[in-house]
């Protein structure tokens, strides 16, 4: 009996709450779709990710935080939803909110989501069979929409990617690392490479191979450490491949031509998207930042000893003005349609991603990576913006599935 008088106090609360955040939406009344207007209780937006067996969770709180907060002011229920407590069946989940006044989360009974937006902060959790199983049946779910359902493997993007002529060209020569046969055969054609982890994440893992003949000892290894980079030597192939065997360990790499890049003041950099979708739909690019490689790295990832600085900037030391602004735009281009064909090769709905591009010396732009989940830009301007994006895409989800189950009964 007391746990029924329990659960009513909490139901009654969390009402209190929808009709609180309804009446606290802030933002222009015009950014959301007429179709979502009509709803009698605000949109419900969880953020998912796992469990940290403290009865917390893990994850970016910051990030988790912004997102709360800027949902809030759209009109939103959100909050943080641990996929061990993520059950399709029930009214109501058990969620993390973050409480203002002490500025700290607590756990509540919460509405169950409309909308998913998986935020699992790495690939071996999501592999993990019950993570796996409850992405499959959101996925499925005829009345809750999910986007971004996986992280992406760097070997398969860019299988999706050659597929495409649009993104053929703007794709480096790119090949699995599977044998030092292979290795040899790519130096062959490329005399300098970059060795990828398949589920590297912000640089980490990442290699660089050349090969210089006239030198005594002609193969050259560059490890990317924390914020620098260490350099191994060798006078044959066959020794180099040892060295990135032990590197390597059991992971899974790629292999993939280095191109010659445009640089500042002899520091290479590339130039950073984060391309989302609108209250429409469609791919929006949100911003275009970039990175500049720290002076002993040979990534451009802040965590690496990068540095964030203005594309205009950068692309003006090696282009003149008229240049460097159609390099934006072919940029700006390239990543639309680059975002366009993952989503069509992955065959998943899919809401955000981030790109790394680079620009070679002869202003051509290439895609050397794009993350599922993108970090947090820190330019005030991206991230204000992708905030708010995240919730015009969930407008628009919420639309097009209650006019796809405009009379269907599903059971809770």
């Amino acid at each position: 009996m007391a746990n029924l008088k329990n659960k009513r106090l909490k139901r009654t609360s969390i009402s209190k709450q929808l009709v609180r955040s309804a009446s606290q939406t802030t933002e222009p009344i015009n950014t959301m779709p007429a179709s979502t207007l009509s709803t009698p209780l605000p949109p419900v937006l969880a953020i998912l990710t796992v469990d940290n067996g403290k009865r917390s969770f893990l994850g970016n709180r910051g990030n988790f935080r912004d997102i709360i907060r800027k949902g809030q002011k759209m009109g939103f229920i959100v909050y943080v939803l641990p996929v061990k407590q993520l059950f399709l069946n029930r009214e109501y989940v058990k969620g993390f909110v973050y409480a203002e006044d002490s500025r700290s989360w607590r756990e509540e009974l919460m509405p169950a989501p409309h909308i998913i937006y998986n935020r699992i902060p790495s690939r071996n959790h999501e592999r993990l069979p019950e993570v796996r199983s409850k992405l499959l049946a959101c996925k499925k779910h005829p009345k809750i929409s999910i986007f971004n359902p996986y992280f992406f493997n760097k070997w398969q993007l860019f299988k999706w990617l050659r597929e495409s002529k649009t993104t053929l060209a703007a794709v480096p020569h790119t090949k699995r690392l599977t044998s030092i046969n292979g290795l040899e055969g790519m130096l062959q054609k490329h005399s300098h490479l970059y060795l990828k982890p398949v589920s590297g994440k912000a640089g980490k893992g990442i290699m660089t191979v050349s090969h210089h003949l006239e030198n005594a000892l002609p193969y050259r290894l560059k490890i990317q450490q924390n914020r620098k980079s260490s350099t191994y030597r060798s006078a044959s192939l066959k020794k180099l491949w040892l060295r990135i065997q032990k590197e390597r360990q059991n992971d899974s790499y790629i292999v993939q031509q280095g191109i010659t890049l445009a640089s500042y003041h002899d520091r290479n950099y590339d130039l950073r998207a984060l391309i989302q979708k609108n209250n429409k739909g469609r791919w929006e690019i949100t911003g275009l930042g970039a990175r500049l490689a720290g002076a002993l790295s040979i990534t451009t990832h802040v965590p690496r000893g990068g540095r964030i600085e203005e594309p205009e900037k950068l692309l003006r030391h090696a282009f003149n003005e008229d240049q460097a602004a159609n390099i934006i735009l072919l940029a700006r281009k390239t990543a639309l349609q680059t975002a366009r064909q993952i989503e069509r090769g992955s065959k998943n709905k899919l809401g955000e991603m981030s790109m790394d591009l680079g620009v070679d010396v002869k202003g051509n732009v290439w895609v050397f990576e794009a993350n599922a989940k993108p970090m947090k830009f820190d330019e005030p301007h991206i991230r204000q913006k992708s905030l708010e994006q995240i919730f015009h895409y969930a407008y628009y989800l919420m639309a097009k599935k209650r006019k796809a189950t405009e009379g269907v009964v599903v059971e809770r």
